[in-house]
């Protein structure tokens, strides 16, 4: 042992330094590489954060990074701890890059000193204000109000000022019959900000309020962050809106962001555009010089389309100077996407004029810019077309003031309408409302169909530019509010910390039948991503989310079936998407999976009310089903977006599941079916869970907060529940138990009769198991985790011989063949890793690894042509994936 290390070790025995600490001394991370999703089109235009795991026991906090390219360039980064492993060492790390254009191929994150900030964000905040400066340009954030940005400025002009939040709520449709409608402008109200980071590479602004109008309710809470990088000139705003109207009266007709944006040069010299999805731009001056009677000239024509100055007018043709005033000014401009695949653009002169039709497209990107030659304010609404009805509203931009208005659902489009589809069909008690889940798979209940709380979370991007950027440039900036660059470490690297439950790995083709099963993999999520596009699973409150299953008489998904329509992570679809990312590594994939986290975590979850913080199970509304469980809002699903982003509202969703388990005192989720007397659980202070579905969604609650925090009460809790299922008379398989809300331990069952449920472990309860087991040593747990595993699925003379019952013919054995897996893993059983293979297999591999023939319906059968496949059902397809990979990453080489 070398001097320093004796030397620790003797003040850790006194009691002066921590194990941790030794270990910065004895331990050095290796390099981590790096590398993009997908290739950015232009790496230098704004700031990438991103997450990176480290090994148990390799990283101390405190220690600082750098990023080195294959140049040996060096960036700096700013890095802060996402969370821990139970040594106390950082187990991941978040990453703030800055825009360098530096930042290129061969990326590394390694210990090192960091290198020097350029042009170091600097942030000043007073009472009033908050002001921030990146270098490049200049942003004051107000802290109370109505007005969340005060100005933007780039150089010394200031290029947009006003930036607030705007909302449009009438009290009644048209074509219900109402007589008169009348409209309510509202705007939002800030009640408190939150400087969360302060640089020296990234700022991260929160803002929280409510809407207002004088005279009327305050309502529909938001939370806007504010994301800057250091020498970045772009704005990043992720808003998040929660509905707690009436949803019979208060319907939005608006929601979004508006901008003041001055307006300096000659009207010939103002600019508007507007992106296309395809890379193709609608670009206008306020006042055109083409196209007139007499010629304006060359120089002025070209350098108008292409947004540059023109000559000055005593060098132009006298006459063309002479009749400008005469030239309309078209002051306001419109474009309106209400549907995925048709949008349109519009131009008037002014208010009180008619509105001319200018283009037709597609797919908008969302992207657009109004200002001058000598600069204002591009901007951009990611998922525009797909999160339709959307709409871009520019006013008065013939005026020294112009107008520019993001609307995220658009005041062109009918007014939002939150109300259940139908009216009950006298379902007033539950024993006909189960007859209604028996024919429909719809659970209903009055007053459980409610949208009080849920939420919907949308980016937007700002940059604010000294000149009308070039088309070229614009469509760059358009990509990058479409597909934001983000930055990953190398997979096989995350695979070897053990992070998300070592339940993965990196794709490996070498044996035969692995790669016939990565092949079905990639069917099934290619085949995900055809339904999506065929069928537009498109909308404000449905993009990200896909169906539960498919009509094959009709050719639809069962859209308007009860509990057959929307998934609302039925049987998570989530993790396996997750899960097929980190094996696979496809950036769709990644795509896919971000849009349904931001779906599932916000749209499928009450966050007020009296649901709160509950999920919603499938249903043809997002929000319709009676059956509140958190088996739905689960953090399992969120985990991973969070550590691989360090996205901060992910982090906010998490959160809100701690005390999930209380609502369950209320909204019992068996009510129909247990006779809970006055509605509370026998033993005060005590609310009934299942081992599966119910602990599995709060443990993962407790797990991520003891992870990210270091904070012992979770540990605790986590503990306590696990000494106390495990003390169970038939541990996992005794079914649940009542626990006390508080410390989360389970009052242990009188009943010894084995109990299970083909549904307890298919909502991240494997995934959760996993992690506790590497993370808490708690060896009777892992004892009763591992027979629930091993006997699942067995024979049915070994569970009558080990649990007193033969369960028979169990549901979704395919996809518990993952759980013998796991007991495989973890015994090294021979006999049980062969068994497994033959459960996922079916008996026959040729059969299990087959994809169903694709067939392509045709019109007139059809609206529109589509394809299908017999039997592919939403929950089969995520369950047989996440046993593919599991199976894989467990087992190692495939017998059959």
């Amino acid at each position: 042992m070398n001097l320093n290390l004796f030397l620790g070790w003797m003040l850790v025995c006194v009691g002066l330094l921590s194990p941790v600490a030794l270990m910065s001394q004895s331990t050095q991370p290796h390099a981590v590489a790096v590398t993009w999703l997908e290739d950015p089109v232009d790496s230098s235009a704004t700031g990438v954060t991103f997450g990176v795991p480290w090994p148990r026991g390799v990283m101390a906090r405190g220690r600082q990074l750098v990023m080195v390219d294959s140049l040996q360039h060096r960036t700096a980064v700013q890095s802060w701890p996402l969370a821990f492993w139970p040594d106390g060492s950082v187990k991941w790390s978040g990453i703030a890059v800055p825009p360098v254009q530096s930042v290129g191929r061969g990326l590394q994150l390694m210990v090192g000193d960091s290198a020097a900030v350029a042009s170091p964000l600097v942030v000043v905040e007073t009472d009033s204000l908050i002001d921030i400066r990146t270098g490049t340009m200049r942003t004051t954030l107000c802290k109370s109000g109505r007005v969340l940005i005060a100005s933007m400025w780039r150089g010394h002009r200031q290029v947009a000022c006003d930036g607030r939040l705007v909302m449009v709520c009438q009290d009644g449709l048209a074509d219900d019959g109402a007589s008169v409608v009348s409209s309510v402008p509202f705007e939002g109200e800030i009640t408190r900000v939150t400087l969360e980071q302060n640089g020296p590479v990234r700022a991260v602004v929160k803002v929280e309020g409510v809407h207002t109008a004088t005279g009327h309710k305050h309502w529909l809470p938001f939370v806007v962050r504010l994301y800057f990088y250091a020498n970045s000139d772009r704005v990043r705003m992720m808003h998040t809106m929660v509905y707690d109207g009436d949803e019979n009266h208060d319907f939005i007709r608006g929601v979004g962001v508006r901008f003041s944006v001055p307006m300096i040069d000659e009207l010939h010299n103002r600019h508007v555009r507007f992106v296309g999805d395809n890379g193709g731009v609608f670009g206008e001056a306020v006042r055109g010089i083409t196209g007139l009677r007499r010629p304006a000239g060359d120089d002025n024509t070209s350098a108008q389309i292409e947004g540059r100055p023109t000559l000055p007018l005593d060098q132009w043709n006298p006459q063309v100077a002479k009749g400008l005033p005469y030239v309309p000014v078209w002051g306001d401009y419109k474009l309106v996407q209400l549907a995925p695949n048709s949008f349109h653009i519009s131009k008037r002169t002014a208010q009180g004029y008619a509105w001319i039709g200018s283009a037709v497209g597609d797919k908008a990107s969302g992207t657009g810019y109004v200002g001058g030659v000598s600069g204002g304010l591009a901007f951009g609404v990611r998922n525009f077309w797909q999160s339709f009805p959307g709409q871009i509203d520019i006013r008065r931009a013939g005026s020294p003031m112009a107008e520019v208005t993001l609307w995220l659902w658009a005041p062109d489009a009918q007014p939002m309408d939150m109300r259940f589809y139908h009216d009950g069909m006298g379902q007033d008690d539950y024993a006909k409302q189960w007859e209604g889940l028996e024919i429909t798979y719809e659970d209903y209940e009055p007053g459980y169909s409610s949208p009080m709380g849920v939420a919907r979370t949308s980016e937007l991007s700002f940059w604010p530019v000294d000149a009308t950027p070039s088309r070229h440039d614009l469509v760059q900036f358009a990509h990058s509010v479409s597909l934001p660059p983000v930055l990953m470490p190398d997979r096989a690297y995350m695979q070897s910390c053990g992070v998300f439950g070592r339940l993965w790995e990196v794709r490996n083709d070498a044996h035969p039948l692995k790669m016939q099963i990565n092949q079905k993999l990639d069917q099934t999520f290619d085949y995900y991503l055809t339904q999506q596009q065929l069928h537009h699973w498109y909308g404000f409150w449905n993009y990200g989310d896909v169906m539960h299953t498919y009509d094959a008489d009709r050719h639809v998904w069962r859209y308007d079936v009860g509990g057959f329509a929307w998934d609302n992570s039925e049987l998570s679809t989530d993790l396996w998407l997750w899960y097929y990312f980190l094996h696979s590594g496809r950036p769709e994939t990644f795509r896919m999976a971000e849009a349904m986290t931001r779906h599932t975590g916000e749209v499928d979850v009450h966050h007020l009310g009296a649901f709160a913080p509950l999920g919603s199970r499938h249903n043809v509304v997002h929000w319709g089903c009676s059956a509140k469980q958190m088996r739905i809002s689960t953090a399992a699903n969120r985990r991973f977006y969070y550590y691989l982003t360090a996205d901060e509202r992910v982090g906010d969703l998490m959160d809100e599941q701690l005390e999930a388990h209380r609502t369950l005192l209320t909204v019992q989720p068996l009510r129909k079916r247990v006779a809970y007397g006055s509605g509370q659980p026998a033993v005060p202070g005590t609310v009934s869970l299942s081992f599966g579905t119910d602990w599995g969604a709060i443990s993962a609650a407790w797990l991520t907060r003891w992870e990210r925090s270091g904070d012992d009460r979770y540990r605790q809790r986590l503990f306590n529940s696990m000494t106390s299922i495990a003390a169970q008379p038939r541990g996992f398989f005794t079914g649940g138990a009542l626990m006390d809300v508080e410390s989360g331990q389970f009052v242990v069952s009188k009943d010894k009769k084995a109990t299970v449920s083909h549904l307890s472990a298919v909502f991240g309860l494997v995934e959760v198991c996993a992690e506790l087991n590497d993370l808490i040593d708690c060896p009777a747990f892992e004892k009763a985790w591992l027979q629930y595993c091993e006997f699942y699925n067995a024979p049915g003379h070994l569970q009558q011989k080990v649990l007193g019952t033969d369960f028979g013919k169990m549901g979704l054995r395919q996809a518990h063949a993952r759980l013998t897996a796991y007991a495989a893993f973890k015994t090294g059983n021979v006999a049980l890793r062969e068994r497994a293979w033959k459960e996922f297999f079916e008996g026959k591999p040729s059969r299990s690894l087959a994809f169903p023939e694709l067939s392509v319906i045709e019109v007139p059968s059809v609206l529109t042509p589509v394809t299908e496949a017999p039997g592919i059902s939403t929950n089969s397809t995520a369950q047989w994936g996440l046993a593919a990979i599991q199976c894989m990453a467990l087992m190692g080489e495939v017998s059959e």
